[in-house]
């Protein structure tokens, strides 16, 4: 029984901070022995981990299939967007061609030129394509799985690489079946799909292949949801974390879960003030570091849609005035964040500091206990995560003033 719950409190403390357990033992060793400025380089070698890792995803598939169109769909973009994929080409792609992330650049999609064309052999392919390059693969069709779409799909599991088949156009083929007239149920004939692409796949050797239907016109429905969550399944910690932070801000379920990978960095940020200017309690001081404080709020203004290129792209996604979307935000923290409003905020932190001590500690695993004592390290986690309640509204009134949905 203590194992277990040595084990859980470990896999809590991962989760919620980035940190391994040996990480947070040698974080509390350097900040007990009077090393405090060796925890702050541990610290921000960890949050320059979150900010720089690169997450790479590969997404392959004959031409026509609708690969830009996806590439497009989950960066938030728009056909004619600067630094938009180019869709509706007749050559397909002829290289392996990066599109950056608008708001996170260390997030790229590629698109891959599909194997089997006359400069892709399939019996050169998988030595000119650089696997190990990708965290993961989508191979996407818009009709059926062909022959070397299960080639590549073996050769990715045989790298040890994880792969997912992603039918795309799904909304096309609903409309048409439509069209046809007769009795017409949607998720009968959605189920009718999925299992042809199942069969087919396992007909060619791919056994329980992940199938996903996708609509990239219309991301809020069918299989997106599902895709997503079977990517953070299998990415690793700060990857997950990364590939969450990139997602369009589409439904109310995904910016809660922005949030939930925010509220990991918020202790981070104030741990990072709390040693530049540690203060015991008694002092009560305003001492935590304004700097770090505009740093962190913007991250997350961006991270939550809400800067003005971010509005402007989901209202495009939403065929909405940008103007409606911004009536809906309501937040000094969206403007410019200036050193006054920040000590403004802090002063009016200091009034429930004390009371606020033994919460924060709750909330905070393992790692809060080293800084919880210090001024600072509260004023700043209480602060932050006060911006981030208040960010996380706004976002959620924006997305229903866009979509009008949960």
């Amino acid at each position: 029984m203590g194992g277990s719950s040595s084990r859980d409190q470990t896999a809590e403390t991962s989760n919620s901070t980035f940190f391994t357990e040996d990480e947070v033992r040698n974080l509390k060793s350097e900040y007990e022995t009077g090393g405090m400025e060796k925890a702050k380089l541990l610290i921000q070698r960890k949050i320059n981990d979150l900010e720089n890792t690169e997450l790479n995803i590969a997404v392959t598939g004959e031409s026509g299939a609708g690969k830009s169109t996806f590439i497009n769909a989950v960066r938030g973009l728009n056909k004619d967007d600067e630094g938009a994929a180019q869709t509706g080409t007749t050559e397909g792609t002829m290289e392996p061609t990066g599109y950056r992330h608008p708001t996170l650049p260390n997030v790229c999609l590629w698109d891959l030129p599909g194997m089997g064309t006359i400069k892709f052999p399939a019996n050169k392919y998988l030595k000119q394509i650089k696997f190990e390059k990708y965290d993961f693969f989508i191979i996407i069709s818009g009709c059926r799985f062909t022959e070397n779409d299960v080639k590549l799909a073996k050769e990715i599991k045989r790298l040890e690489k994880n792969f997912y088949f992603v039918r795309s156009k799904i909304d096309n083929d609903l409309h048409a079946m439509r069209m046809e007239g007769g009795d017409f149920n949607e998720e009968e004939e959605l189920e009718k799909i999925r299992n042809y692409c199942n069969r087919n796949l396992q007909e060619a050797g791919i056994q329980s292949p992940r199938i996903f239907l996708i609509s990239s016109i219309d991301l809020n429905r069918y299989d997106f949801n599902l895709l997503n969550k079977a990517l953070e399944g299998d990415l690793p910690s700060i990857k997950k974390s990364i590939y969450i932070l990139s997602l369009p801000n589409l439904n109310l379920e995904i910016v809660e879960r922005k949030k939930k990978e925010l509220k990991k960095r918020v202790w981070m940020l104030a741990s990072l003030s709390g040693v530049v200017g540690a203060v015991p309690v008694p002092g009560v001081s305003l001492g935590c570091d304004i700097a770090i404080l505009i740093r962190g709020i913007i991250g997350f203004r961006k991270c939550m849609g809400l800067d003005d290129a971010s509005l402007q792209r989901l209202a495009t996604m939403a065929g909405k005035p940008v103007g409606d979307l911004k009536a809906v935000v309501n937040s000094p923290l969206v403007g410019k964040l200036t050193p006054v409003l920040m000590n403004r905020l802090a002063w009016g932190t200091t009034a429930i500091f004390i009371s606020g001590l033994e919460i924060a500690l709750d909330i905070i695993p393992v790692v809060g206990s080293i800084f919880g004592a210090g001024s600072s390290f509260l004023i700043t986690y209480k602060l932050l995560t006060g911006a981030l309640d208040d960010l996380t509204v706004n976002a959620k009134r924006v997305v229903t003033a866009a979509f009008g949905t949960d």
